[in-house]
């Protein structure tokens, strides 16, 4: 199938950008790698596309003591090669470079991807795992929103009307911090049917475990602490964590934030 018609405006700055979207009868696009499906099968038939894949405020980096601030327009391929900094030390350049296939990292974005809200992303489960803050834009000015609250449902976003999702900030890891990502594709290029990722943080006191490709936005576990010990297994915090689901749906689940965990206590232990 092709696209329904639509118009094709280049945005000049993020001011312009606001504008061409104003009405909401618009959609951004960026690399197009999640859009453009939707719009050959016409799942998303907008009035017009507003290209910011080249502004200057969504392709800005940033770096302080405490964190690194990635443009939303920063595309994967960038992220993989680091011709951006990574305030991982490596985690987030080998996360890039695990993302479908290379002409799919050259056109992405960090940025397309998380507003799409895939639950089945990389960026998604990987960013909700870190920490990270989405920076979003709109009418009212900038607000900053913690990544787990950013998407709220399977491909529906916390972003207002004419909002944009402009940056991502990423917190650097303390010394001696560790972390797996684990998940479970068909083959190579493909989404998740099952994804994890760990954080063990004990510098600044950040212990994450996060399960992604569920259907819904990644699911920010409790008790971290327990998980990470061994005090609760893998198998009964998801039971508990869902419990409307049966245990044989959630058996590549398991297994993910069994590796994720295994991946991260290793790191922990080498370093």
């Amino acid at each position: 199938m092709k696209p329904a018609p639509f118009d094709y405006s280049a945005a000049g700055d993020l001011s312009d950008a606001r504008r061409l979207l104003a009405g909401g009868a618009a959609k951004p696009v960026s690399g197009s790698q999640s859009l453009g499906p939707m719009l050959n099968l016409r799942l998303a038939r907008p009035g017009r596309l507003v290209d910011v894949s080249a502004l200057p405020e969504l392709r800005a980096v940033a770096e302080t003591a405490g964190a690194v601030t990635l443009g939303a327009a920063i595309t994967h391929a960038e992220i993989e090669d680091g011709e951006v900094p990574d305030p991982t030390g490596g985690w987030l350049r080998e996360a890039a470079g695990n993302i479908a296939y290379r002409a799919v990292r050259n056109r992405g974005t960090l940025g397309g991807s998380l507003a799409h809200a895939d639950p089945a992303a990389d960026w998604l489960i990987v960013m909700t795992g870190l920490g990270a803050t989405a920076i979003v834009e709109g009418p009212q000015g900038r607000r900053r929103v913690a990544i787990e609250d950013f998407a709220v449902g399977p491909f529906v976003t916390a972003l207002g009307a004419e909002e944009l999702l402009v940056a991502v900030e990423v917190p650097r890891p303390g010394a001696g911090a560790s972390w797996g990502y684990w998940k479970f594709a068909r083959q190579v290029g493909e989404f998740a049917k099952a994804s994890a990722a760990v954080l063990l943080d004990r510098q600044k006191g950040r212990l994450r475990c996060a399960v992604g490709a569920l259907g819904r936005p990644p699911l920010l576990l409790g008790d971290p602490e327990g998980l990470i010990e061994g005090q609760v297994s893998p198998a009964a915090a998801l039971r508990a964590a869902l419990p409307e689901r049966p245990a044989e749906a959630l058996v590549l689940h398991v297994t993910a934030l069994t590796r994720a965990l295994a991946q991260a206590r290793g790191g922990e232990e080498g370093r």
